[in-house]
């Protein structure tokens, strides 16, 4: 397939395949997925240049812009990750060749006819990696900006929805059309004589057409609304029309509350609250008329002066409107929130609430999300699943990186204080450097759980059941190894100490994996929530299986690997696999189900809230709320 250009944009889409063969449960397995490249056709020069004019430290802004980016050299079609730039470097600037001195400029030009038209351009480094190293290039790599074109799309693409919507025509494929690509794959390799050729050496063949594999669907689940209102979800697991002239299941009564905003947002502002006020009547949320503290201004100052005295009258929520996204204002807002003056608070952008022609229709669906954030904020629930179990805790654990800082990464855990009797959580965040071992985060967060779950309810969870996200399959050996021994060790110290010497920890450790390149579909379209795989494409050293918690409108669903690495708490595999498939049914930020446990996504968005803005862990008065929503 040829590359796509989206012109406007100066981007290349091109499409190709992942491949890998390995041993799955009973025979050695081929798997392939389709993947895209994402080119920028501007050179890393370009964009040098583009910062020279726009900023006045071009020098930090360049760096920040593509160090841990991958580029692409166009004269060897290699990738390469960006480590550090060197501006004290040229291409003038002159390594050895064998035993002798030759200057980039002239190594270019004598190995690969190419000119370099500016000979002041500082030099990118990459540091090799374990491929390049077996290779024997031991030493870092050093590449010019004037023939280097960077991969990815950058953040303010992202925010461009005309862009987005460009792309993602290009690359989310619908069933039937990844099916018959996929088809017209394995077709080339069959017809191919280098491949069919490579295939003979280790007397293997390729089946002709996709690999059937048994499923079965979970049942529907119940989920639980206020005045014993029961809604059995649809094949789309969505229930956001029925929630809407429901109660909660249970509501806290939001009686002292501020709204934050610029004078000059002021209709709008009483519109959208008068709105949020409705909709809370029709789901029996008692949400009284706020306070409004109006600004002269919407600049940063102006925020942290307003939340200072906002929060001098003691305040259950605050609700701030800031008129743009804005990642600084965000971060500013949000930090004063978390850490100086501990208060819920709920940030809306005037595109958001601002009624216009086009979305009118759509503003009372923003502020039933809204209302039900703020509800769950203020330890409400939004609504409950039908849970056989008692004595559960469920603890997600998630980490992220800092993109404002490369060597620094937050880590974040979030455990339920059993969902049927409380509506209380517990969190907590953790910074650490790069390489370093998260074992003792783990353990010190997972000790600190366990006393508010006993603080909370008197004793010790009968169950403890911990998803772990964030772990490739290269630090499977580490996971295993030293944080599930530490934690076992840890749990079982807690329960001897408080008496449970016979039952011990009911403990279920059990890595959950996102980034597949597995698909599976049903009858050309995509499976439908609760599509539960656990045998064929497993793979036999692992008790592991797959589940299709969601439904897209766009695309084909990818499915989640569960791969229980530990279980004491005496339950079937088909009882992990529903009670599972349960979990994803409880985040509050979406009426529907979560492609992950409910737990796992909280400490994803809390690891991620930190990284990205306030680069530091909150207060601890904050912790047992789901204020990160």
């Amino acid at each position: 397939y040829l590359q796509i250009s989206i012109d406007p944009y100066h981007i290349e889409i091109w499409p190709g395949y992942i491949t890998s063969i390995r041993q799955h449960e009973r025979d050695i397995l081929l798997c392939t997925e389709i993947t895209h490249k994402v080119m920028r056709t501007d050179t890393l020069y370009t964009i040098l240049r583009q910062l020279t004019v726009e900023t006045k430290d071009y020098q930090k802004a360049f760096k920040t812009e593509v160090i841990g980016s991958i580029v692409l050299t166009d004269y060897n079609n290699k990738t390469y990750r960006i480590t550090d730039v060197d501006f004290t470097s040229s291409p003038l600037s002159t390594f050895s060749l064998k035993d002798t001195k030759v200057s980039f400029a002239e190594y270019f030009k004598s190995r690969y006819n190419l000119i370099i038209t500016d000979s002041s351009q500082p030099m990118l480094i990459s540091k090799p990696t374990n491929k390049h190293i077996r290779g024997g290039q031991e030493e870092f790599i050093s590449l010019i900006p004037e023939f280097t074109r960077a991969t990815g799309i950058t953040d303010h693409m992202r925010t461009n929805i005309r862009f987005m919507k460009s792309m993602s025509d290009h690359t989310r494929l619908n069933p039937e059309m990844r099916l018959q690509r996929l088809r017209n794959f394995n077709e080339r390799l069959n017809s191919s004589a280098k491949s069919t050729e490579v295939l003979k050496e280790w007397n293997m063949k390729l089946d002709n057409d996709l690999l059937k594999i048994p499923a079965r669907i979970l049942p529907c689940e119940k989920i639980l609304l206020g005045h014993g209102v029961r809604y059995i979800c649809d094949e789309k697991a969505n229930w956001t029309r029925e929630f809407r002239n429901c109660s909660m299941f249970c509501n806290a009564e939001i009686s002292r509350w501020q709204v934050i905003l610029p004078s000059r947002c002021c209709r709008e502002t009483q519109l959208f609250v008068q709105m949020c006020i409705k909709v809370a009547r029709n789901m029996s949320l008692v949400l009284a008329t706020p306070k409004y503290i109006e600004m002269d201004d919407d600049r940063n100052n102006s925020y942290t002066t307003a939340v200072e005295m906002a929060t001098s009258e003691d305040p259950q929520i605050l609700m701030i409107v800031i008129q743009q996204p804005n990642e600084e204002k965000y971060s500013v807002i949000k930090k004063k929130c978390c850490i100086d003056r501990p208060v819920a608070s709920q940030v809306v952008t005037m595109k958001m609430i601002a009624p216009t022609s086009e979305k009118s229709a759509g503003l009372m669906s923003i502020a039933t999300k809204v209302v039900i954030q703020m509800n769950a904020k203020l330890r409400g629930i939004p609504w409950m699943i039908d849970l056989p179990l008692k004595g559960l805790m469920t603890i997600g654990f998630d980490v992220c990186h800092s993109s404002k800082d490369k060597n620094t990464s937050y880590s974040a855990l979030v455990a339920t204080m059993d969902v049927r009797s409380s509506s209380r959580y517990f969190s907590a965040v953790s910074k650490h450097q790069k390489f370093q071992e998260l074992s003792n985060d783990i353990i010190l967060h997972f000790t600190f759980a366990l006393r508010a779950y006993r603080n909370e309810h008197g004793s010790l969870p009968e169950r403890i059941l911990f998803y772990r996200d964030g772990v490739g399959d290269g630090q499977l050996h580490q996971v295993v190894n030293t944080e599930l021994n530490h934690l076992r060790i840890k749990a079982q110290e807690i329960y001897e100490a408080a008496g449970k010497h016979e039952i011990g920890p009911r403990l279920a450790f059990i890595v959950v994996s996102k980034r597949l390149n597995t698909r599976y579909f049903f009858s050309n379209n995509n499976p439908p929530p609760g599509t539960v795989v656990d045998d064929v494409i497993t793979l036999p050293e692992r008790y592991d299986f797959f589940i299709v918690s969601q439904s897209v409108r766009q695309g084909t669903v990818s499915p989640t690997s569960y791969n229980v690495i530990y279980d004491t708490m005496g339950l079937t595999p088909d009882r992990i696999q529903m009670l599972t498939y349960k979990m994803t049914h409880m985040y509050y930020n979406y009426t529907g189900t979560c492609r992950v446990p409910a737990v796992c996504q909280y400490a994803h968005k809390l690891a991620y809230l930190v990284a990205e803005s306030i680069h530091c862990p909150p207060s601890q008065l904050h912790e047992r709320n789901l204020y990160f929503l």
